[in-house]
């Protein structure tokens, strides 16, 4: 494999946002729940609040990416604050704010929707997107430089970073639920599920889990695919909340580049994870250190930083500072 794409494939990167702190945001997220105590949930609005790692996130991009030609950040009638004001200014030339309304057009009676499996299935009609771009959540990060073949093979197929798992019978699950033995979910559906949920689509017996790295993606495999199957992308997209029919599109997308034989796996992740917020200052120090200096590993991807205590998320931060200056 060489480290450059053959032919100069232009390559994006995409980014779901969303400020959970803004006062338009709160009302809104308010007219349309129906549990209000889940207004006061940490559970709940962990997946809306943030403590700017998008500005972290774009960072990351355009110092260990710099092959990427645009930056979308895909968000509902909001700006990051380290670009208000600065977004006409030519040093962020390769920042692109899309609106949920953008990529929403003839499907504006689902808007506004509070999860991202709806935002993300329509990410492929992004105006100008490029046929290869890469998806981040906003709470993913490159952490040493990367090559555009550690995204995208010399032909152009996508890298799938994950491992083929059965898929789960969930019967004795829902029974140990029912007599209070297994607690229920908050979101009601999983990261697991939602790859399952692809899988069953697809009719394959098995899933292919993909790790908490940025995922790689070809446009044109979602507009296919939904130009025949207009009623799978309805569904996917309908509702405001998260339900147990959601099915994760990057795994769909991988899936289906699996069925046409059009990929490459890698099980080395080459991942930092942080799936938890109990992990001690001095762990935190040392995964951060030891996985960014000595073993150089690519990906960053710290969940629920906003449930952080304060001296943590201070270091992170700090850290985050040092290392994208």
């Amino acid at each position: 494999m060489t480290n450059h794409l053959k032919n100069n494939f232009e390559i994006d990167a995409v980014i779901a946002w969303v400020d959970g702190n803004d006062e338009k945001h709160k009302k809104k997220l308010a007219q349309y729940i129906e549990d209000k105590s889940l207004l006061k949930s940490k559970g709940f609005l962990t997946r809306f609040n943030e403590v700017n790692e998008i500005e972290y996130c774009v960072k990351s991009i355009r110092k260990f990416a710099p092959y990427i030609r645009t930056i979308y950040i895909v968000t509902d009638e909001q700006t990051p604050s380290f670009l208000k004001d600065n977004l006409d200014k030519s040093e962020f030339h390769d920042i692109k704010i899309i609106d949920h309304k953008d990529i929403f057009k003839g499907y504006l009676e689902y808007l506004p929707t509070f999860n991202c499996y709806p935002i993300e299935t329509l990410l492929f009609r992004i105006p100008n997107l490029a046929e290869h771009f890469i998806y981040f959540n906003d709470d993913m990060f490159l952490i040493n430089e990367t090559k555009s073949t550690d995204f995208f093979t010399s032909d152009g197929f996508p890298i799938l970073r994950g491992k083929w798992a059965a898929i789960e019978n969930s019967g004795f699950k829902d029974f140990l639920k029912s007599i209070g033995l297994k607690k229920k979910r908050i979101s009601k559906i999983t990261y697991k599920k939602a790859h399952e949920n692809s899988s069953k689509i697809l009719g394959i017996k098995k899933y292919f889990k993909l790790n908490h790295t940025p995922f790689p993606i070809r446009k044109s495999v979602f507009s296919d695919y939904f130009s025949k199957n207009e009623t799978i992308l309805r569904d996917n997209i309908r509702h405001r909340f998260r339900v147990p029919t959601f099915f994760m599109v990057q795994a769909h997308a991988a899936h289906l580049e699996i069925l046409n034989q059009t990929y490459l796996s890698k099980k080395e992740y080459s991942l930092v994870h942080f799936g938890s917020t109990e992990k001690s200052l001095s762990i935190i120090k040392w995964k951060l250190f030891w996985g960014q200096k000595r073993l150089k590993k690519l990906f960053l991807n710290i969940q629920n930083l906003d449930m952080y205590s304060e001296k943590k998320l201070n270091y992170i931060l700090n850290w985050f500072n040092d290392l994208y200056k």
